[in-house]
């Protein structure tokens, strides 16, 4: 298992919403500049599913990171297995003044740990400077 975490300065309800829209989705869900999310489908609920495109801005590769949901608790838990079959948990925690997220997944056979490490805490850091400039 793979874990990636950041904390970030503001309510655990406006973190929520940031995540779990499609169009606040769509304006964090990359991992570099050169990448963006075009598109972003959410249905949160238990068995719901989610697919957001990942697309390289130049246009020359693209894919769908999808799942379906297999757990939620509202603004504590979010749990989901993707379409390849690995599982993925994301904890929200409230601290006094900020937000915590831990997120946990498997990780895939096709690229080295640390850059799937790095490439997701990418993600989540364009996240947090999303939510708190935003």
């Amino acid at each position: 298992m793979i874990t990636v975490e950041t904390n970030i300065k503001t309510t655990i309800q406006k973190v929520w919403e940031y995540f779990t829209i499609p169009m606040h989705i769509k304006n964090w869900y990359n991992a570099s500049a050169d990448w963006h999310a075009p598109y972003a489908e959410n249905n949160l609920e238990i068995n719901g599913k989610f697919t957001t495109t990942m697309a390289a801005k130049d246009g020359s590769f693209s894919f769908d990171f999808a799942g379906a949901y297999t757990n939620i608790v509202v603004h504590k838990l979010i749990e989901y297995t993707l379409n390849d079959g690995r599982k993925v948990s994301i904890i929200f925690a409230k601290d006094e003044n900020s937000t915590n997220i831990i997120e946990t997944f498997e990780p895939e056979t096709e690229n080295s740990i640390e850059l799937q490490q790095s490439g997701w805490q990418a993600i989540l850091d364009n996240f947090k400077n999303y939510v708190e400039n935003n």
